[in-house]
């Protein structure tokens, strides 16, 4: 019986050594904690990076819709986007969302002859620069992210 009480005694001092200590356990934490201060950042960019190239893709595919719009409706673009939705013939079943700007629609101006449009999103800063596009084509105000797609004409430093 004696016997059995050292094997006991030896199962558990080894258990004690095979553990983590406190401070091994606050080692490995603050390791973990350095590694996802490196990596957040450039996982955000790449965040960006592939919201960018969403927004460029739904972008043209607005611009054929837009186009396709103008077509068929006197030679006029719509007053909003939400008009292709209900256009006939019906051009695209929804308007996608800008990625940049949860659940709400990419941003949209016609000028006043409907002549010219501008769709656009905000971009990483999430602050839309363009503001307007004239009877001319050409672009108010300047594209420093936004991700924009227009028929007219950028003035300035302004390009899509």
């Amino acid at each position: 019986m004696g016997g059995k009480i050292l094997i006991s005694v030896d199962r558990r001092r080894h258990q004690r050594d095979s553990a983590f200590t406190l401070i091994e356990m606050m080692i490995v934490i603050v390791v973990i904690a350095i590694l996802l201060g490196v990596l957040l950042p450039q996982f955000r960019g790449t965040q960006d990076e592939a919201a960018i190239q969403r927004a460029r893709s739904e972008l043209r595919t607005l611009a054929t819709a837009l186009e396709s719009y103008y077509i068929h409706n006197s030679n006029a673009f719509p007053a909003a986007l939400s008009s292709l939705t209900t256009a006939s013939p019906r051009i695209v079943s929804s308007i996608p969302d800008d990625p940049f700007r949860a659940a709400t629609d990419y941003t949209y101006f016609v000028s006043t002859n409907s002549h010219y449009y501008v769709v656009l999103s905000y971009g990483p800063n999430r602050a839309a620069e363009i503001t307007a596009i004239s009877t001319t084509g050409a672009l108010t105000g300047t594209v420093t992210d936004d991700v924009c797609i227009t028929n007219g004409t950028p003035a300035g430093t302004s390009s899509c």
